[in-house]
This record gives C-alpha cells, structure tokens and sequence, in this order.
C-alpha cells in the first residue's frame, strides 16, 4: 500500500494546485481571461493543456483494463489521437484560433446562427457533465483502488476537490495545471514501464509470458469485427479532435501559429506517451493473472491493474507523484464538464437571453456559482455511474460512439462547406440521434451473428465492439449524407444568413495581428510564474531523493526531478532574456578622458 511519503507527496501536491490557482488569479481580469485564457496563452502551455484534456484518469483506470484484458490493441486509439492532433497542426488549429470567440459555441452561432446557438448550447450541457462523470468516475476507481477506500466517499471526496480548483483559477490554473501534469506524468510513467519490465525479467520474458491474443489480435476477436473497430476508433477520435466545439483547444493560444505549434507537441506526446502508458498494465496480467484477489471491493478489478503495477514496482514516494498527475489530468478533463461549459451558459444562454448588458463583474460571479452547479451534476451523475456494472472502458467509448459523435460530425463539415443552411446543423444532429437509437435497438449482436450466418454467439468483448463500430459508422456515414445532401437546398438560404457565412469563413481564414486584437501581451509573465511553479515542484522532487529507495527507484525519482527542474530552467531563463528585451534603453556614461 501507500507509505508515508506517498501521502507527503500528495498533501504537497494539493497545497500546491491550491497555490496555482491562488497565483493565477491574477491573470483573470474578464469572462474571456476565466473561459479562455484572454487568447494570450504560449504553445508550450495551450498544447500541453490540448493534450491532457484530450485523457484522464481513464486511460489508467479503464483503458488499462482493457490493456490488461486484450493488451496493446487499446494504442490504436491513442495513436488515432495523435492523428487527430496532427491534422489540428496541419489545418484546423490555426482556423480554430481565428474564430475569434470565446466560447466555441460562438462560432456556432457565427456559422449556423441564433437557434443553433441555443440548440448546441442545451445538448452540449448535458453531454458535458455525462462525460465529466465518466472521466470522474475513473479517478476514483483510480484513488479508490491506491487507498481502499469506499468508492461511493471516493467520488464524492475527489470531485469536491477538483470542483474547488475549477472554481477559482478558471482556465489559466487548468492550462497551468495541466503543463505541470504534463512534466509529471510522462517521466513518472517511463519509470513505471521499465521498472515493470525488470519485475517480469526483461524485455524477452516479459514478450514470452503475455497471454498468446495480446500479441496476436485476431485470436480475441473475429478479424471482421476487429477490422472495423479499428476504423471505427480512427473516424471517432478524428471526429471528436476536429470538430468545432473543440476550438475551446486553440481559443486560449496567441495566435494560429502558436495553435498550429501546440497541436504538433499534442501529436507528439500522444505518439511518445501510450507506448509507455500500457505496459504496466500488461505487466500486472503476467504478475496478477486474477485481480479479484487483489480488488475484491471493485466491480471491474481489472481496472485497477495500473494501480497494482505501481503498488508493486514503485519505489517510496513515487506512487504519490504519480497519483498526483492522475489526479491533475482529471481535473483537466473535469473542466469541460465545469469551466467551459459554464461559459456556454453564460456566454451563449444567460448573457444572449437572460442579461445582454450585464457588467463583466456580474458575469464572472454568475460563471463561478453555475461552474459550482454544474460540479453537482457531474457528482451526483458520476455516483450513479460508480454504482452501474458497465467497464469505464465500454462506458466511455459506446457514450461517445452513439451520443458524441452526431453532435460533432455538423461541426466538422461546418467549417469546410460554405453551402449547408443553417438547419443542416441541428438535424443532423437529431438525424444521429435516431440512427444510434435504432441502430442499438435492432442492430443488436444477436442480429449480427445471424446476418453473417456464424455458429458462435459473440463474445462480451466483441458486442461490446460492435456496439462501437456501428454507432460510429452510422453516424458517420448517415449524418455526413444528410448534412451533404442539405447543400442541394443552398439556394433557398437568405442573403443576411450568405453574408454571415461568407464572415464566418472569411475570419476564420484571416491571421491575428496580436497587437491590434489583443493589445499587450503577457508572455514573460507566462515564462516566469510557470518556470517559478516548476522549479518549486523539481525542487521538492529532488528531496525526496532522501528517502531510503533502491538505486533503481532514486534514479527513477532523478530522472522526474531532472525533467521538472530542466524544464523550469528554460522557461525562466526565457523570461530573463524577454525582459532584457523590454527594458527601456538607458544612455551609457562615457568613459571618462
């Protein structure tokens, strides 16, 4: 179990996400300072925060259930991940930034107008706290299965923690949050694999001793059925980081350029970080071939093979760094549940509607009490979740496959295709609803199995695939050809809604001048107090090189202090040589004759 240096390093790490938020207080000024970062924000910090938003505590909890139970077949939909981000770099990025918005939903607005902008609104809202709850649910099973504790208090506990920090440091202390997980998490989990791989006795035992299907996939499900999941992670991952709604990415960086360069370092960590992700997992099934024993308290145990990896293989301190990152990565994901859809709200619904002329004051207390609310929600649904038999893992991906991606696919095409009305939107939306629900209906694994004539009923796991691969592809063939097809009605939108279109797409095409749209930018600000943060942390990670740890392990916790306290060195160094480059010019005495 955890030592007493485990729980140090987490009692440090709360009282130092409460100082992120505290310090990043200063940088709120205004709606768009809480729910986007003023648009001021470096690469380094919009792409970390991209990446850490994009997974959560699941993919240590759920995902690494599936990795114990079918082994690295879970990387397909992180590299697709890194797809995803790859084309935000080579297009959508910058066009997203240039939205100049807030909120994306004001770029809904802009391309499908005003019933669309409330229409998008109430559907995300409820999409968004479901989603918390799942992401929410995996840190618990995370914390829950590290302390054995209750899972129900769990919840409970961890969410009311996370809901205060999203509370009061908005964006900037998520964004802020999120590079420090960054730092922590990818190190941390290098040294876990490795140390992984000795417990098993090398590379070659560890490859000889997995089970035979985790190397050989067809084995574990029927070629057909595999085949098209993967296609179908593919499309979906694509989908769910192109679309409009998630502009919310790039809307805090600078400019395209800084957006577009935060989305190649988004790419790159989701190529570098699964390979490394999975491997404890996999270990824990060579080791603890029957977590049951282990996690007799959770319905899933398999979702705790990250944790049993750890437990086992990570020296004194370290478990409470790595719980620390989990945790950081969550309230990550927990703020699309809380801080941006909170500014959907106020921004789309309470200012549009309810207050047009509402003073910037007002607006940044109502965001922080509906931010509060909405952190209710995300409990009582998580709850709920906690109590249900369901994998996260099967949760997770079926929600986004049937609920998910009809709302994303019109948000896609949308910013490619000029001639849609503005009703293709909202239908199309409505149009996936119905295929989703009549495809899980009577497209069921039964119905399958008879259609393609096979003796063997489907396995669990492979209903569970087709549940996927056929709301994805669905949806995205269904909603794609209504949205297509509306085009043949291009000639019957008005001349106000073409202009607007024609706005939209002319904007979203145009570089920011920062200076001119903007004003004063706050980038050795940046470099300073995010260098300060992680020289603090490295420092306190170098201390706990004292604690009586086996060479392996105290070269494990150098190599996470080195990389916090390298990192922290070239940002303030950075802020040295900015503001060198803005101090005033002084006239130089002479020397004397």
């Amino acid at each position: 179990m955890l030592s007493k240096y485990d729980y140090l390093v987490i009692g440090f790490y709360f009282a130092f996400m409460a100082m992120i938020g505290w310090v990043c207080r200063k940088f709120i000024g205004n709606t768009s300072d809480y729910f986007r970062g003023g648009g001021k924000m470096l690469w380094w910090m919009t792409g970390c925060s991209a990446f850490v938003g994009q997974f959560s505590a699941w993919t240590f909890t759920g995902a690494a259930g599936k990795a114990y139970q079918d082994g690295p077949v879970i990387m397909v939909l992180y590299f697709a991940n890194a797809l995803g981000f790859f084309c935000n770099f080579a297009f959508f990025a910058p066009r997203f930034r240039q939205m100049r918005v807030i909120t994306s939903i004001q770029a809904v607005k802009a391309r499908f107008g005003n019933g669309s902008e409330q229409f998008f609104t109430w559907v995300q809202l409820p999409v968004g706290v479901l989603y918390a709850a799942i992401w929410l649910s995996g840190l618990a099973v995370f914390i829950s299965a590290a302390f054995n504790m209750d899972l129900y208090l769990t919840v409970i506990v961890t969410g009311s923690v996370v809901l205060i920090m999203a509370v009061i440091g908005g964006s900037w202390a998520v964004a802020a949050g999120d590079f420090i997980q960054t730092l922590v998490l990818m190190p941390i989990t290098l040294v876990t694999a490795f140390l992984a791989i000795a417990q098993v006795g090398g590379w070659g035992s560890f490859l000889d001793k997995l089970p035979h299907h985790h190397l050989h996939w067809t084995e574990g499900a029927r070629p057909e059925i595999l085949y098209l999941w993967i296609i179908a992670i593919i499309i979906k991952q694509f989908t769910s980081t192109n679309n409009m709604l998630e502009a919310s990415r790039y809307l805090n960086a600078k400019d395209g350029r800084e957006a577009r360069k935060g989305a190649l370092l988004g790419s790159i960590l989701f190529v570098v970080g699964p390979i490394f992700w999975f491997i404890p997992p996999m270990a824990a099934r060579i080791v603890h071939p029957d977590l049951h024993t282990v996690f007799p308290h959770l319905k899933n145990p398999a979702e705790g093979a990250f944790v049993v990896a750890g437990l086992d293989n990570m020296p004194a301190g370290m478990l409470g760094l790595l719980i620390s990152g989990i945790f950081g990565a969550t309230m990550s994901n927990m703020d699309i549940g809380l801080n941006k859809n909170a500014g959907f709200f106020v921004k789309n619904f309470y200012q549009v509607l309810i207050r047009p002329r509402a003073p910037e004051k007002e607006m940044l207390i109502v965001s922080k009490l509906v931010t509060f609310l909405l952190g209710i929600l995300v409990i009582s649904a998580a709850l709920t979740f906690s109590s249900g038999k369901k994998p996260l893992f099967d949760l997770m991906l079926q929600f986004g496959g049937l609920i998910a991606l009809p709302y994303c696919i019109p948000l896609i095409w949308g910013t490619l295709i000029k001639r849609a009305p503005a009703w293709a939107g909202w239908t199309t939306v409505l149009v996936g609803f119905a295929i989703s629900w009549a495809g899980n209906e009577y497209l069921t694994a039964d119905w399958l199995q008879k259609f393609m004539g096979w003796n063997v009923p489907l396995s669990a796991r492979e209903s569970s695939d087709w549940v996927l691969l056929l709301g994805v592809l669905l949806n995205t063939i269904v909603c794609s050809a209504w949205f297509l097809g509306s085009c043949l009605f291009a000639n019957t939108r008005s001349a106000p809604e073409k202009e607007r279109v024609d706005r939209f797409f002319t904007q979203m095409q145009t570089p920011i001048d920062f200076h001119k749209e903007e004003g004063v930018g706050n980038d050795a600000q940046q470099y300073r107090t995010l260098g300060l943060m992680c020289l603090i942390y490295g420092v306190f990670i170098s201390l706990l090189l004292l604690i009586p740890n086996s060479p392996l392990g105290r070269l494990g916790m150098f190599t996470c202090a080195g990389t916090m306290l390298g990192v922290g060195g070239l940002l303030y160094w950075n802020y040295t040589l900015l503001r060198v480059k803005t101090l005033p010019d002084v006239t130089r005495k002479q020397p004397t004759q």
